[in-house]
């Protein structure tokens, strides 16, 4: 068992006396909190805090650090108070024990509300100090190790845990060791008996080929000599969890997987890299697309190194990392690193830099995000990446995840070129905005002035940042719609009284806007666009104070002194088109005003809307404006011989007409006959009129109907 005055001295190489006296200070306060408990393993509490004080310091960390691994308990288990640690130890201390505090109770059984507001609690905490995860981690970590006295069901949930939220920090923290360590653990709590097994195989093939691997490890380092080359050749370990789960995602075998070799070759710059790399393809036949080099373009979490597969002796696969020292200590400890290296080094200042911008725009996700669990959604997006690499027009490089599209280049550029952009060139050739991007293309993103974000883009978008600003924008507008929505209808609503919300007194306006519990006139406007509140009561209350009782009773007809409600087609969310009846300009219709939605528009002689006809409240007068603008689904149903080339007929004639094709389905009625189901957008009646009569021409359509209600 670790002792006090051992762990003292190991610090000793790379902390001052005076540091490592602090850290003996904490350890003591942490001895004396603890007294008289114990661990389920029955050692005594203390022993918890010393060992993950060990891991960081294997890690080189700060003396903040340990002694906040020392403390990190005492907050929740012993009812010392911060201030009581800020007073003896100071502030950064505290914070990093009230931060790693915070974080003790997370429980990631399900996707509850709790979870991802913990969760969010641990985002925080990281962009604030990023020492308070690593600390976190470190303790989990320990309590991995000494999982074995649990219970099997808290064994398994702990581990689930660990792999789900734990092991892809440390990833995204490029953790490299303390990664490795933990899937390992998780799998062996999770999955024992597969576990053991893949172990007891792993020992039996590495024994078999003992001979083969010194071989060409020999051969390897007698040609680093050859040309002059300083470096160490080492063999790499696949580790269990990685086995099993390439065993179990690609579908492979045990031996497909241990069939390859893998080596590791350190040397000592990154010039050196590149020599080595063309040295061991002298040596060996390279594998053609197996290359990949992560040292001018580095991974995300700033993991840095030259990746090659090759064929070996007797055409056995080998795959080889070249690197220099300072890349593998930061693949190895990633963040963690940084205290290790304090030299100006670029590589490793460049990965610190990363992280924060990671943590910054963790930061503005939170801000952005509706609540947790839009935020947790978010989050876990940035902390799975697989990432493709594209440029900017002036050769920028942009780093994102698998799958991502224009639109999340624009957004990853800035906020406000992904809230404008209309169109996207790749490789110079316009392409959908929807389009998902490949390494090394260059794309260059069409902005207007105008332009807004589409709903839609929420079906494609894969970067968080992309996904949480199109949802803020399209809340924001929701509001700002609602609000206007909501001025027209209750100046409509006034008519009746002759007078207009401008002219209304501001103290009778602030009174009842404060006895319907709103704080501005947005807020209530806002409600009465989105259909939950009458315009005519609204307004019979500011006319006659007192009167809302009264008013909510009453039975309105206004049809006599009000103007129809004008639709132009460009309210936006809150005014809609109802499905069942495909309503266009021109056709007679009504508004239905619906809770939470505004309005619906039905065309009159819709079924749907023949029960609430006679119910005032629920039902407003509208009409077309003159000026009506926009697009207007209309669903079509076709009646037709079968013939060849029929489909294609019938979307090169509603083209021909400028009409656009939503979506086309095909029933057949019998062996000569079939119904084809044509969802279009037309501009009007007349733009639809022009399409029928375009379609009747067609040879060997015997009808065409407008489906009118469900």
């Amino acid at each position: 068992m670790l002792t006090i005055e051992e762990f003292a001295g190991r610090l000793k190489s790379y902390l001052n006396p005076e540091q490592v006296n602090l850290v003996r200070r904490a350890y003591y306060y942490a001895e004396q909190a603890h007294d008289g408990q114990t661990r389920r393993s029955g050692e005594p509490y203390i022993t918890h805090p010393l060992e993950v004080a060990a891991i960081l310091a294997d890690m080189h960390m700060d003396h903040h650090s340990l002694m906040a691994a020392m403390l990190h308990d005492v907050i929740e288990d012993t009812g010392i108070e911060k201030s009581a640690i800020h007073e003896q130890f100071g502030e950064v201390v505290a914070d990093l024990v009230d931060g790693v505090s915070k974080l003790t109770h997370m429980q990631f059984e399900n996707k509850t509300l709790a979870q991802a507001e913990n969760f969010q609690k641990m985002a925080l905490a990281m962009a604030r100090d990023i020492r308070v995860i690593l600390v976190k981690l470190s303790d989990r970590l320990h309590n991995m190790r000494t999982l074995g006295v649990l219970r099997p069901d808290k064994r398994r949930r702990i581990a689930r845990e660990t792999l789900d939220i734990y092991v892809p920090i440390a990833n995204r923290l490029g953790m490299h060791n303390l990664r490795i360590e933990l899937e390992d653990l998780g799998f062996q709590a999770m999955y024992p008996m597969r576990s053991r097994m893949i172990r007891q195989a792993v020992k039996e093939a590495r024994g078999n080929r003992k001979d083969l691997v010194g071989q060409v490890q020999r051969a390897i380092a007698a040609r680093l000599e050859e040309v002059g080359l300083k470096g160490r050749v080492v063999g790499r370990e696949k580790h269990l969890y990685s086995i099993y789960r390439k065993m179990r995602n690609q579908s492979k075998s045990f031996a497909e997987i241990m069939d390859m070799f893998a080596f590791r070759i350190i040397v000592d710059s990154a010039d050196s890299c590149y020599r080595a790399l063309g040295m061991v393809h002298n040596l060996y036949k390279p594998i053609p697309g197996r290359f990949k080099d992560y040292i001018a373009i580095p991974k995300a979490n700033g993991y840095q190194s030259l990746h090659t597969s090759l064929f070996g002796m007797h055409g056995v696969p080998i795959e080889i990392q070249i690197r220099t020292q300072e890349m593998e200590d930061m693949a190895n400890n990633g963040i963690a690193a940084h205290w290790l290296y304090k030299s100006g080094d670029e590589a490793l200042s460049g990965s610190h830099a990363r992280t924060r911008q990671w943590l910054k725009g963790v930061l503005e996700l939170q801000k952005n995000a509706g609540d947790s669990l839009e935020f947790i959604e978010n989050v876990k997006i940035d902390l799975f990446p697989d990432e493709v690499y594209v440029f900017t027009p002036k050769g920028h490089i942009l780093e994102l995840p698998k799958g991502a599209t224009p639109v999340d280049f624009a957004y990853t550029v800035h906020t406000d070129v992904g809230n404008t952009c209309v169109a996207c060139r790749i490789d110079r050739r316009l392409a959908s905005l929807s389009q998902p991007l490949q390494s090394g293309q260059t794309v260059e993103v069409v902005t207007a002035p105008g332009a807004r974000p589409n709903v839609a883009w929420l079906n494609f978008v894969v970067t968080g940042k992309a996904r949480s600003n199109i949802r803020h924008f399209l809340k924001n507008q929701r509001r700002n719609e609602s609000i206007a929505l909501g001025r027209r209808l209750l100046n409509k609503a006034l008519v009746s009284f002759e007078t207009h919300l401008d002219d209304i007194d501001d103290q009778v306006l602030k009174d009842q806007i404060e006895a319907l519990s709103f704080d501005t006139l947005d807020d209530l406007l806002e409600d009465i666009g989105l259909g939950n509140r009458m315009a005519y009561v609204v307004a019979r209350m500011l006319m006659e104070p007192g009167s809302a009782e009264e008013a909510e009773k009453t039975q309105i007809d206004t049809s006599d002194s009000e103007k129809p409600l004008s639709i132009r087609g460009t309210e936006g969310m809150v005014i809609s088109f109802a499905k069942c009846c495909y309503p266009i300009p021109g056709d007679p219709v009504v508004g239905h005003v619906s809770s939470g939605r505004g309005i619906v528009i039905h065309t009159e002689s819709c079924k749907n809307i023949a029960d609430i006809r006679h119910s005032p409240e629920k039902v407003l007068e509208v009409d077309w404006d003159k000026d009506v603008s926009g697009e207007f689904t209309v669903e079509l149903l076709v009646e037709l011989e079968h013939h060849r080339g029929m489909i294609a007929s019938l979307a090169t004639s509603v083209t021909a007409v400028e009409g656009n094709i939503e979506k086309i389905s095909m029933e057949e009625r019998d062996a000569s006959f079939c119904m084809v189901q044509l969802v279009i957008k037309v501009k009007d009646r007349l733009h639809l009129a022009r399409i029928i009569k375009r379609l009747r021409v067609i040879k060997g359509v015997h009808s065409i109907n407008r489906r009118r209600e469900a």
